[in-house]
This record gives C-alpha cells, sequence and structure tokens, in this order.
C-alpha cells in the first residue's frame, strides 16, 4: 500500500509518524492485485457498456480475421522486398521461403479488400436506417491490424462511426489508424472481450486467421448451438481456407455435431455475397442476434 510521509519524518525527525493511506480507487497497486481481479473484471465490462450507451450503440457487425493480413498495397511492397534479397543472395534458403510468404500474403491480401468493402456496406446501411442517438449496425473489431483495420477503414470510408475492441498482447495488436477515440478500449481479459463483441451483434464475420480468429468463432457457434445467444448469421469468407482449415463434414459425420449444425454458417467469397445473406436471414426473420 502507498502512502505520504510528513516532511519532518522526511528529514528524519522524531515527530510520530503520519500515515496518509490512499483511498482504494486510488491504490493502483492495489486494484492490480490478485484481490481485486473480480473488480477488474467487472470495470472491463462496465467501461465500454457505459460508452457505447452514451454513443447510442443499438447494432453491430463483427468482423474478425487475421492481425497478419496486409493490404494489397502492402503485400506487394513486402514482396518486392522478399524478391531484392533473393537476388542478392540467390542461394539462400530463407530468402527463397520469404518469397514464398510474400506470393501467399498478396494472394490473401484479397480478403482485406473484402473486409474493407463489407464494412463500407455495413456502415452505409447503418447510416440509412439509425438516428442521431440510436446507430444501428456499426462496423466492430479487435481494433488491431489485418483484418480489423480493414473493418475500421471500411467504416471510415463510409464517413461512420466504428468499434474496436483491442487488447493489450505481447506483440502483433497495436491500435489501427482507423479506430474511432471515443469508440476504442483496450482490454486484458479476453472473456469480457468477447462478450462485448457479441452483446450487440446481429452478424458475424470471420475471414482468414489463426488461433484467434478459430476461438471466437468457434464460441459464437457454440453459443448459437447452445442457444446462449439467439440465431444470428455467421458468414465465413474463403471457401478455400475454411474447408481446408476445418473438416466440417467431417464433424458431422462422426456425430460431433449435427448435420443441422452446419446450418449455423455459411461460406462465401465476395463482400456483396456476405452483406446479401446477411440480409436475407433478416428479410425471413429468423432471429435479432442479440445476447442473453
Amino acid at each position: 500500500m502507498t502512502i505520504s510521509l510528513t516532511e519532518s519524518q522526511a528529514r528524519g525527525g522524531d515527530h510520530p509518524r503520519v500515515v496518509r493511506p490512499l483511498k482504494a480507487y486510488e491504490d493502483i497497486e492495489f486494484l492490480k492485485s490478485d484481490a481485486c481481479r473480480t473488480a477488474r473484471l467487472q470495470l472491463e465490462f462496465l467501461k465500454p457498456e457505459v460508452a457505447m450507451q452514451e454513443q447510442g450503440i443499438e447494432s453491430t457487425i463483427v468482423l474478425f480475421g487475421s492481425a497478419r493480413m496486409l493490404s494489397p498495397e502492402q503485400a506487394v511492397e513486402e514482396l518486392a522486398r522478399a524478391e531484392s534479397s533473393l537476388r542478392a543472395e540467390p542461394g539462400s534458403g530463407t530468402a527463397r521461403r520469404q518469397v514464398q510468404v510474400a506470393k501467399t500474403m498478396v494472394e490473401q491480401s484479397r480478403y482485406y479488400t473484402v473486409a474493407r468493402e463489407l464494412a463500407r456496406m455495413a456502415s452505409e446501411y447503418g447510416q440509412g436506417h439509425g438516428t442521431r442517438d440510436r446507430r444501428e449496425w456499426v462496423v466492430t473489431t479487435g481494433g488491431g491490424g489485418g483484418i480489423m483495420e480493414a473493418g475500421n477503414r471500411g467504416a471510415h470510408d463510409a464517413g461512420a462511426k466504428s468499434i474496436a475492441l483491442n487488447i493489450t498482447l505481447p506483440r502483433e495488436q497495436h491500435a489501427n489508424p482507423y479506430c474511432c477515440e471515443e469508440l476504442s478500449f483496450q482490454f486484458h481479459y479476453f472473456s469480457i472481450r468477447k462478450m462485448h463483441f457479441l452483446m450487440r451483434a446481429k452478424a458475424l464475420c470471420a475471414f482468414p486467421g489463426g488461433f484467434g480468429t478459430l476461438d471466437e468463432l468457434f464460441e459464437t457457434l457454440t453459443l448459437i448451438q447452445t442457444g446462449k445467444i439467439e440465431p444470428m448469421p455467421v458468414v465465413l469468407f474463403g471457401e478455400s481456407y475454411w474447408k481446408r482449415v476445418v473438416n466440417w463434414q467431417e464433424l458431422a459425420d462422426r456425430g460431433m455435431i449435427g448435420l443441422e449444425d452446419l446450418s449455423l454458417f455459411s461460406i462465401c467469397e465476395t463482400a456483396a455475397d456476405g452483406w446479401q445473406r446477411i440480409c436475407q436471414f433478416y428479410e425471413t426473420g429468423a432471429g435479432s442476434g442479440t445476447a442473453n
């Protein structure tokens, strides 16, 4: 606990020691202690919730995907650098590997474009169906680079605000330049962050990604499957990626999921196709997509 000492004590005088303990909510060391974990969890939930209510956020569309995904422009630049390194060291196995990876990133950069376009479309739709005090279909991302940047950037293209739910990580996660200051939040706990992803979500769009993307996708599918949240459209972008990474049919064939569970998501390629599937879901009155 942090205390303050009198001037006399600081000089080594003989006056009685005066203790000025900090108030609990002013004592940062105490707030960071194990004893205050429950309080931190509550605060981490409460701060974004209050801000979203103040901003009139009624519904969101969530975009997940790799932070490592490059924009087409960045991918081309990385390939040029890799090829330059290979020309300088034509016998280097590492340089050849870097060129192969860079070529793959150029090919995959189309998903950045798709995510950006989808976010723009959703934001424009939301602006047409919301009011000054009630915002609908607000793009929400993890606030980092890659696909997350593309989502916030697409909303920015439409002149709309978007939400960034960032998290402290040892590497990779950094706030992208298209985040809105008043709707950008920093999390420590993945669990609270994922609650905010889904509390107002009307659709979830998953682009190629790694462990984090898979974690967020499968938690959402589990919550829908078990009735913890109402059904919502879950759209996966990139058929070749998702059908190679996950053998969905094998899960059903082995009885690990029901055949009907394969209808909890759809797979598409373009922003227009993905947005159409989301709109069709609500045209049929299939659900409101809000958390219980």
